[in-house]
């Protein structure tokens, strides 16, 4: 028995959970467990749904799913494969290192191919567990350069993601594009506040009570892409910066791993700039 996840998104109407496990259980395939959201307000539908059976004909149970859907569904038929990703850092080596550690006991639920960093801080450790460290200076070096010698790397692996793992660069709005719905990032903070260096320094001398973190994916406008999950934790006047600092990084991995995870799971639609998130 072979096992498949259907993911769909459509405007919403009457009667879709029975047209689509018809045309299902048609096909001979048997559902574990389904999942289903209406957007009121937009008047959308979705669903994702784990089903188990052999599919002969992905092909034809694509367009069948279709013909019984309204115009303008997007339907999409996943095999249980692995994502393939690349990961950009920097210096900071939290995230990075969950990420490197998960893959290689083989709980990420996804393959590194590479990682990609504007500093050499992270070869050594990268290396030592056999992922393959690309180094491309930013300095001296205009940023569609810099982001062309990054493309020329990614694209010779075939990723199905990107994970910006503390990686301290914007990337322009035609980097964005070209991976568009495919570059996942860590954020400091509920978004927006504490934007830019020293985040935990800054809610230190604000005298925050909460710190937490985003995970979200990166569009034209910075740091205001679709949120995937976000944490918190509590702090009081017995924090110093570095206690800050430390608890925030804890939160980041927890948030960013989870995200990835549910990524990687297929659990995540995007619509508009919210997602859907079947956990």
């Amino acid at each position: 028995m072979n096992e498949l996840t259907v993911l769909i998104s459509c405007p919403d109407q009457v009667g879709l959970v029975t047209h689509i496990t018809r045309v299902l259980a048609a096909h001979q395939l048997n559902i574990i467990a389904m999942r289903e959201f209406v957007d009121e307000a937009n008047k959308a539908f979705f669903t994702r749904i784990a089903c188990t059976g052999i599919l002969e004909n992905a092909k034809a149970l694509k367009e069948k799913l279709l013909e019984n859907l309204p115009e303008n569904a997007e339907v999409n038929l996943i095999t249980q494969q692995e994502k393939q990703v690349a990961v950009l850092v920097t210096k900071e080596y939290h995230c990075l290192a969950e990420i490197l550690i998960k893959n290689h006991f083989k709980t990420l639920g996804a393959n590194v191919k590479c990682v990609i960093g504007n500093y050499e801080s992270l070869r050594d450790f990268t290396e030592k567990l056999g992922i393959p460290f690309f180094y491309v200076d930013h300095n001296n070096k205009e940023k569609d350069v810099f982001e062309a010698e990054i493309k020329e790397i990614v694209n010779q692996f075939d990723v199905d993601y990107l994970v910006l793992a503390k990686f301290m660069r914007i990337l322009s709005a035609d980097f964005v594009k070209d991976y568009a719905g495919k570059i996942i990032n860590i954020h400091h903070s509920f978004l927006p506040a504490f934007i830019g260096a020293n985040p935990y320094r800054q809610a230190f001398e604000r005298g925050v009570k909460i710190i937490g973190a985003t995970a979200h994916f990166v569009t034209d406008n910075l740091d205001e892409g679709p949120i995937i999950t976000q944490h918190t934790n509590h702090v009081d006047h017995n924090f110093g910066v570095k206690e800050m600092v430390r608890a925030g990084k804890e939160i980041e991995k927890k948030v960013l791993l989870e995200a990835l995870e549910l990524i990687f799971e297929d659990r995540v639609f995007v619509s508009g700039n919210k997602t859907i998130v079947f956990k």
